[in-house]
């Protein structure tokens, strides 16, 4: 994680914003002689960009020859949040408030992107409090349903202004930073699908038109939609690429690159979706897209590509992760342990002759063991036979000592090897096995079907890999 926070920090510190500067001067009636910070959100987080002293009369100014990225900025009184503001392309301008109410009595000169922002707000404010009487009716177990449609209609007539005040905002002004967050939170309006000639319908045609069309209201290429009081940005990327998107490593590449493709042309959206993919999917969610963070370390860093931000640091700690993530992916063929037992014979992996082998890495020293070991044991006693498979566990420990009282302790009835105890040497460098439990399966060509599958989900999982098996091969299986 901390690796993370200082990518995070390069990121910042290094922006490419444009120039031209900005002057931002306030005054707020009621405060005086007192320190105020500019604030501003990237993704997920917040940070200070300018600090500035209020004098007695309740003025301050934030100002600076390099200009703002643009989003959303907010103003910082005693570590609390007092009220945001945009900045667009003008950044020089006056606000001027009182301490009564930061948002009402808001006044803007020189800048229409804030006067469009705290009108919206002013709006919106007055709708909630139209709509307030109505939502108590609603909530209301008493009421009767009379009262409830009455007060359905009322708030549907509210939401129908909301919407024309909206829609007013993108029409006239189409590049104000409200409208550009109005935009980007409009859904995707879906049309009914098609008939066919037969007079059948496409039963996947808004599927498909709704990944087609995802990205329609909301510009990726805007870095302004970075910086938003919720992270719209990652949350929209995170969407498409997990909700969207078959869970394979070629479609996801392929969905990374097309939109990669799309905001080269600004580098802090670029940089962004690139690293934000790289968090995502360093740890995923599905088995087997720990392929995706190799390739895109591979693409984007390996390459150089990135080298306009990234530091020789970080960079060697992404090439650490990929490389140990590559050695064993999904798919590849699993490479050969051989090891002592007990008894100080070598047993060699590839001797297996069985349709399914687990390769379980434990420690006889690990808590978390303990608790999946006897798992394992009563899944490999109940269906051993059934899915004609044997386990290869590895004991990470150097003493032989402590895995033949594992052994015993635990009734490990499999083959049980020493990992230290190698003629192959380390099986950390031949497998992603760096903390411990950690499971593998491989079918009977030696092939990794399986990394890090829960042991409780090991039924499931080889009950649907030989279905899957057999309509590929068009065979009845294996008995």
């Amino acid at each position: 994680m901390r690796i993370v926070v200082i990518i995070v920090g390069v990121i910042l510190s290094i922006s490419s914003w444009a120039q031209g500067g900005y002057k931002i001067d306030f005054k707020i009636n009621g405060l005086k002689d007192t320190t105020t910070y500019l604030g501003y959100y990237y993704g997920e987080s917040t940070y200070v960009k300018d600090t500035a002293r209020v004098n007695a009369n309740g003025e301050f100014q934030f100002a600076s020859t390099t200009s703002l990225p643009q989003g959303v900025y907010f103003l910082v009184l005693n570590k609390t949040r007092i009220f945001e503001i945009v900045v667009g392309s003008d950044q020089q301008f006056q606000m001027e408030t009182s301490t009564a109410d930061y948002i009402k009595n808001m006044k803007v000169t020189g800048d229409d992107d804030n006067k469009i922002f705290f009108e919206n707000m002013m709006f919106n404010m007055a709708r909630n409090q139209e709509a307030t009487p109505f939502f108590s009716v609603m909530n209301d177990e008493s009421a009767n349903e009379e009262a409830k449609t009455s007060a359905r209609a009322s708030l549907q007539k509210i939401n129908e202004k909301v919407f024309a005040y909206q829609n007013g905002i993108l029409e006239k002004y189409p590049q104000s930073m409200t409208a550009r967050m109005l935009k980007a939170t409009k859904p995707v309006e879906v049309p009914d699908p098609p008939k066919k000639a037969d007079g059948t319908i496409d039963s996947t045609f808004q599927y498909k038109y709704y990944r087609q069309h995802f990205f329609d209201n909301f510009d990726i290429s805007d870095d302004a939609l970075i910086r938003l009081p919720k992270p719209f940005y990652a949350e929209k990327l995170t969407e498409y690429l997990e909700k969207l998107i078959v869970p394979h490593p070629d479609s996801v590449m392929n969905a990374i690159n097309a939109l990669a493709t799309r905001v080269k042309n600004n580098q802090e959206t670029y940089k962004y979706l690139i690293w934000n993919a790289v968090l995502t999917y360093q740890n995923p969610k599905i088995m087997g897209l720990d392929e995706v963070y190799v390739r895109l370390y591979d693409t984007y860093f390996a390459s150089g590509e990135m080298d306009f931000w990234i530091s020789d640091a970080i960079k060697k700690n992404l090439k650490d992760h990929a490389d140990k993530l590559r050695l064993s992916l999904v798919g590849q063929t699993a490479k050969n342990l051989i090891m002592q037992d007990q008894n100080l014979v070598l047993k060699s992996l590839y001797d297996i002759k069985k349709k399914y082998t687990i390769i379980f890495f434990f420690d006889p020293d690990c808590g978390h063991c303990r608790e999946e070991t006897p798992k394992l044991v009563d899944f490999y006693n109940g269906n051993k036979d059934r899915f004609n498979l044997e386990v290869y566990a590895v004991s990470a420990d150097t003493s032989m000592q402590k895995m033949k009282d594992y052994i015993k302790e635990m009734k490990m009835p499999w083959i049980t090897v020493n990992g230290p105890r190698s003629t192959v040497g380390s099986y950390q460098k031949l497998y992603d096995a760096f903390s411990t439990p950690t499971m593998y399966i491989i079918n009977e060509k030696k092939e990794i079907i399986a990394k890090k599958p829960p042991i409780d989900r090991l039924v499931d999982f080889l009950e649907n890999y030989e279905r899957m098996q057999k309509r590929k091969e068009g065979v009845g299986g294996y008995e």
